[in-house]
């Protein structure tokens, strides 16, 4: 049996989000520090970009929230984990995480746990659900506003002997850079889209759903449009209804009671990111509620773009305020509007200086070298 150390990590599924990416960048990046890497899912479209010759995917339905097949689950990674000599199990989701934590009881090994999110606790038997995000071995949260929260609502949770610390996500700012933009997959993707070169593009990633505040986007770019009638531009609202029907439908009712069937497009999803922040004049982040990192933040900075977030959760820590980005108050669309006007009238001296300082900003503290390091340097800690 080899001596290697070994990590499995263990998430629903690997889309294109930032516990996802966080998970298939640590994955690759154990592999070249010499540790065994394993991830274990039920599958993603992230899938078909790992290199299987340095990380194993193991199939499972760690998705289920089912309790019989939580059980199942946790049974099958027991074997899995004592056959492949795993030493370290990372969950980075609630349900799976019951599943590794029953399996590491039963065979000892350590465990570790991401909390990504404020997970909604309406009721005390559903706080006990999620309790399980820091009844590991070491707890990491993703940005000082989930330590936080932790702290506030699980700290009868937290153990002395459990190990609870900030590890900030990171993005890969050698893919999100600005530099390797061609100019041709810009004019092709504004081709796709239909929009004309001489248009100022206003973008709102995300999927479609209430707290990423949607509506307050499309309220804004009204006032926007009031403010700046002579104002030639488009906004992009880019982001999967992930099944949301009947919410994607009241959007496109709210275009239409305003009359924004002009200026406003919907994308339904784009694997290349960086080319539509490339294109973009300004970025929005408009979520009514924290994020708990603010990962389009990070990226439309990374990309040397002005980016507009909400004043709450992550986008506090990951934006300085007036230097590489601007905080409008969350749920206001009157500032949001105002502040689109605002940033639209600023020179392009001035915009690429705070693009300039936003992408400094992202390197020294949010690059997923910088993150991937930490969490290994805490794996090590933990087997020693």
């Amino acid at each position: 049996m080899s001596s290697k150390k070994k990590v499995l990590q263990v998430i629903p599924k690997l889309g294109y989000g930032g516990a996802e990416t966080g998970c298939f960048d640590l994955a690759h990046y154990l592999h070249e520090n010499k540790f065994g890497s394993y991830i274990a899912t039920s599958g993603g479209p992230l899938i078909k970009y790992i290199n299987k010759k340095k990380v194993k995917v193991l199939r499972l339905p760690v998705q289920s929230k089912n309790p019989i097949m939580i059980l199942i689950n946790s049974l099958i990674l027991s074997l899995i984990i004592v056959f492949l000599n795993i030493d370290i199990v990372h969950a980075r989701s609630r349900a799976p995480a019951w599943s590794c934590f029953i399996a590491t009881k039963i065979t000892r090994r350590k465990f570790v746990t991401t909390f990504h999110g404020t997970y909604n606790f309406k009721s005390s038997l559903k706080k006990w659900y999620n309790s399980v995000m820091v009844r590991s071995d070491l707890v990491i949260a993703g940005s000082n506003f989930i330590f936080s929260h932790i702290k506030e609502n699980y700290s009868k949770y937290l153990y002395t002997k459990k190990k609870f610390l900030v590890i900030f996500r990171g993005i890969n700012t050698d893919y999100f850079d600005p530099k390797k933009i061609k100019d041709t997959d810009k004019k092709l993707l504004k081709k796709k889209w239909n929009i004309e070169e001489s248009k100022k593009i206003i973008l709102l990633p995300g999927r479609l759903t209430e707290w990423k505040g949607q509506e307050i986007f499309i309220e804004a770019i009204n006032i926007l449009k009031k403010s700046l009638p002579d104002l030639d531009f488009v906004a992009i609202i880019l982001g999967s209804d992930q099944g949301r029907k009947i919410y994607k439908k009241k959007l496109f009712r709210l275009v239409e009671q305003y009359r924004l069937n002009n200026e406003i497009i919907f994308v339904d999803h784009l694997e290349l990111m960086p080319i539509a922040y490339e294109i973009s004049d300004v970025v929005v982040s408009s979520s009514v509620e924290p994020e708990a990192f603010g990962r389009i933040s990070v990226e439309a900075q990374s990309m040397e773009k002005p980016i507009i977030a909400s004043n709450i959760g992550g986008s506090n820590e990951t934006i300085i305020n007036n230097k590489t980005g601007f905080l409008f108050e969350a749920g206001n669309s009157k500032n949001l509007g105002a502040k689109l006007s605002e940033i639209l009238n600023l020179s392009e001296v001035t915009l690429n200086g705070i693009g300039t300082e936003g992408r400094k900003n992202v390197i020294k503290k949010f690059n997923v070298e910088k993150m991937c390091n930490s969490t290994y340097s805490e794996y090590k800690k933990l087997l020693d």
